[in-house]
Order: structure tokens, then sequence, then C-alpha cells
């Protein structure tokens, strides 16, 4: 297998508390890895630590490809941008194409996940989906071979919450993207996961495929899946 990122024994500390409790687990590539657990284990903070937003007190994180995308929880948009004007910002900031390059990508970039005809609006004027998927073009505009999703759905309704998870399978089925997930909706992480990554108390307990994952003897994935037993069944 072709191991893109891995983690060799990660541990991170804030203050008193332990959030990564020597984490060890690798992502391989051209697959969707969903990172699921309890609010508060550490699954937020491990992507952080993917793209280097925060370094790892003890272990270490090795990853073959500096082209990592991040599509925030909020989508966090700048408000006195457009769709368009926010999706081409890194190209701005972080290269020297012409404008004329810039815009194609962009282009690209929202037709990428169906948002030609809101190029022109401002965040303020579209909904909570077409914000996360703006926030996803910005994520792919450089044309990058990892995109970390950090709650993708939160606050979406189950429809919109559905489309997202679509575009998320068909980008890395059409453009290779590796995708790493963070997620509560666990039902729809087992339909598009190609492997489940259970974090709990910081640590991580088992790396398996959805299947592998729902059949676990492991006492923390069956305390876990009867906890989300409504949901999943």
């Amino acid at each position: 297998m072709d191991t893109i990122i891995e983690f060799k024994n990660v541990m991170k500390r804030f203050g008193e508390q332990t959030v990564l409790d020597g984490v060890t687990f690798a992502v391989e590539r051209g697959e969707i890895l969903a990172v699921v657990g309890p609010s508060g284990t550490g699954k937020s903070v491990t992507l952080k630590h993917i793209v280097g937003l925060l370094e790892p007190d003890a272990g270490e994180i090795v990853t073959v490809t500096p082209r990592i995308g991040y599509l925030f929880q909020s989508g966090a948009l700048l408000a006195w941008l457009t769709v368009a004007e926010n999706v081409a910002l890194p190209l701005r900031e972080t290269t020297d194409l012409s404008d004329a390059e810039i815009d194609r990508k962009v282009e690209a970039a929202l037709a990428s996940v169906e948002l030609t005809g809101a190029a022109e609006k401002y965040p303020s004027e579209i909904s909570g989906g077409m914000l996360k998927r703006a926030g996803l073009a910005r994520a792919i505009v450089r044309d990058v071979d990892v995109v970390l999703y950090d709650e993708p759905t939160s606050g979406l309704d189950p429809v919109t919450s559905g489309k997202i998870h679509q575009l998320i399978v068909r980008l890395n089925r059409e453009r290779g993207i590796t995708s790493v997930l963070v997620t509560h909706d666990l039902p729809r992480a087992l339909k598009i996961a190609t492997r489940i990554l259970l974090l709990k108390d910081g640590k991580a307990v088992v790396c398996l495929s959805p299947k592998e994952f729902v059949k676990s003897s492991e006492p923390e994935v069956k305390a876990f899946l009867a906890a989300m037993k409504g949901e999943v069944l």
C-alpha cells in the first residue's frame, strides 16, 4: 500500500489535558478515512496536526505531499469577498499565476462542487450547504492530493449532508483525492469511507473497513456502536 500520511506514537497536551496519547495510524493514498469517536477525543486536533496548524509534543507525523487542503467546520469564507474571490485567495497568496489562469482554476473548482452559478455572490447571500461547497472549492483549487474535512455536514439538513458526502466520493473517484473526514455522522461514514478510525480518550482504538468495524469484538467499538445504535440501524 502507498502510505501518504503516518502518525507514529503522537502525543499532544494542552495544559494538564492529554488530547492525543500515543496515536498511531496511517492514511493510504486514494482512500476515504473517516475519523469517529466521542466529542473531545482528539479528532479535530488530529486534523490540525496533519495540516501543520499544531505540532506534536512527542512522536512523529510523516506526510509525503505538501499539497493538502482543509475544509473548516464553518467553511471559513471571508464575508467581504465573493465566492470566486474566496476560492481564488490561496492561488493569489501562494502562486505567481496570471489572472487568467487563476480564473480558469477557480471556475474548474467551482464546477467540481456544482457551484458555478454562485461565483459572484457573497457568503451572506448563499445557504449553509453552499458555504461548505465554496469552502471545499477553495480547499481543492491548488490541485491538492489530500483534503481534510472537519465536520463538513455540521448544521446541515440530511438532504444537504447527503450531497456533501456525494461530493467527497466524487472528488475521490474523479480527482483521486485522498480524504480524511472527521464526522459524527457514523451511518454516512460507514457508507462512503474505505476505513473507519475510532479515537477514544486520545488513543487510536482501531482502524478498520466499515464491514470489519460493525462486526468488531473490540469493547470500545461495541460500546461506541451501542451508543450510536439508534442512528446506525
